[in-house]
């Protein structure tokens, strides 16, 4: 009996389970130098915690002298974005294929790439795909505006979105996408928090139902169970907990509180002790 009690908890603990996933997009701050002092501090403060993976990415100039200095088990890198042709005449581009091996994950379909950069579904499905076949997973962001909110869009934009992101991906690739929904109208710039316009849990916990709804629709339950969605707007310190706790969120890509090693060690410190509950 013993022994069947001691298979049974085996086999329920060895259920599937979405590990929690921290995301810190440090866009177009820090110089190489100040990236490696940030990563020596971080790297002294940051828990290793095995229902936590922590991934930073830092500038495309700073990836490759911190791929040497970080401690993987610790920390993962991302790419902030991608090319997706693998090779040839394309000034200034970094493709997927050198990447490959540097980063584990890369950020596609930024709000920024797609509202400064002006990038469309095609050139972030391609990206998506090219991320894939290079053995990194996507991070593939995806939001409403406020216009689009107050029209009460925010269901639809998702699911264009979503579509025009994985369209060339199959159900066998999905477990290794990520999605993460990013309201734009909910984007600061990283200094101010007060008096920010905000989500409520129950806002992303909707829109986190309606990123699996659409991903069981194209690639059945299983996949839309295994997918880690993650949510990003403004979040930091104060507000980690309560996102994180939200059914159907699974991390946070966070963008200017990841510039603040004291804001960022809150929030993966946040993402055990809600996992842990």
């Amino acid at each position: 009996m013993e022994k069947y009690g001691k298979l049974v908890i085996e086999s329920i603990s060895e259920m599937p389970s979405r590990k929690k996933l921290i995301v810190g997009n440090w866009k177009m701050n820090l110089t190489i130098h100040e990236a490696s002092v940030y990563v020596h501090h971080l790297a002294q403060k940051v828990q290793v915690h095995r229902d936590v993976e922590v991934v930073l990415a830092p500038t495309m100039l700073a990836l490759q002298p911190v791929s040497l200095q970080i401690e993987r088990r610790q920390f993962k890198l991302a790419a902030q974005n991608l090319y997706w042709r693998d090779h040839g005449a394309y000034t200034g581009e970094v493709s997927a294929s050198q990447l490959r091996g540097l980063v584990d994950y890369a950020i596609v379909g930024h709000s920024e790439r797609r509202h400064i950069f002006h990038e469309h579904h095609k050139e972030i499905r391609s990206k998506v795909q090219a991320a894939l076949r290079n053995n990194i997973k996507p991070i593939l962001c995806i939001g409403e505006t406020a216009h689009e909110r107050a029209s009460g869009e925010t269901k639809d934009v998702l699911h264009d979105q979503l579509l025009g992101g994985l369209a060339n991906v199959t159900s066998d690739e999905m477990s290794e996408v990520v999605v993460a929904y990013e309201p734009v109208w909910a984007l600061s710039n990283g200094a101010n928090f007060h008096d920010h316009k905000m989500p409520t849990p129950d806002d992303v916990k909707r829109a986190a139902s309606a990123i699996r709804g659409q991903i069981k629709h194209l690639y059945g339950e299983k996949a839309s169970e295994a997918v880690r969605v993650l949510y990003g707007g403004s979040t930091n310190a104060s507000n980690a907990s309560s996102f994180l706790a939200v059914d159907g969120i699974d991390g946070l890509l966070v963008g200017g509180a990841s510039l603040n090693q004291h804001e960022f060690i809150s929030i993966v410190e946040s993402a055990h002790e809600v996992d842990d509950k």
